[in-house]
């Protein structure tokens, strides 16, 4: 979908500024970036519906909002969705946790090495869903010229806007992978070949780029035509 979110070769929000600091910034962060990991590996939803959720953000919520809130904001929706909670009983609860807490049992505190080991084990452990299917032969090759779709859809999709209409080459060929253009959606898989695209940053950027520079997108099959 055409949204906020897409920011590639948009102007107007100045610099980017690496941060040197850890990737968590306060505690309820790692509690929701644990959380979203949970949902997603006990198949409440898949990566794709979390992309799409925050994606329908409202722009003004979205870029006001800093990284894990989105995925807060995200998660919230999508609980929603899934029929796990209502709004009330999720509002219930926060007014709930929100007095002082009182002593936690021991077990199952971060510090319970056998729990810490577990969680790790299982983070490393590939989410379902996330690739695979029947095989399917490859469209294209390396060294083949395309084009992305000049294509404005309305749902979820991963080809982003600064990258449709213009010419590539193929780069390399990764394999086959969940289409998450339906995934987020819940109507399926759908497996397809996904290519690694090499760009002219002038092609993407125009003549201001410098023509050393080159840009590579990883892109679904059915995002690609024949040049």
């Amino acid at each position: 979908m055409n949204g906020v979110h897409d920011l590639g070769g948009m102007h107007g929000f100045g610099p980017v500024h690496k941060e040197d600091q850890a990737s968590f910034h306060a505690p309820w962060e790692m509690r929701v970036y644990a959380m979203m990991g949970v949902m997603q590996r006990r198949g409440v939803f898949n990566v794709d519906e979390m992309r799409r959720a925050i994606e329908s953000l409202p722009p003004a919520e979205y870029l006001s909002s800093g990284y894990f809130e989105r995925w807060l904001a995200a998660l919230r929706m999508l609980l929603i969705e899934k029929g796990i909670f209502t709004g009330a009983e999720m509002d219930s609860v926060l007014e709930r946790i929100a007095q002082p807490p009182a002593p936690a049992p021991s077990a199952g505190r971060p510090d319970d090495p056998a729990l810490t080991e577990a969680i790790v084990e299982r983070f490393k452990q590939r989410a379902p869903g996330l690739t695979g299917g029947a095989a399917a032969t490859p469209r294209f090759r390396a060294g083949d010229h395309v084009i992305a779709r000049n294509a404005h859809v309305k749902n979820h999709t991963r080809l982003p806007r600064y990258a449709r209409g213009k010419r590539g080459t193929i780069d390399r060929v990764h394999g086959v992978a969940t289409f998450p253009d339906s995934n987020a959606h819940g109507i399926g898989n759908t497996p397809q070949p996904v290519y690694s695209v090499r760009f002219a940053a002038q092609e993407l950027w125009g003549e201001n780029a410098s023509p050393e520079h080159v840009v590579y997108i990883d892109l679904w099959e059915s995002y690609l035509n024949p040049a």
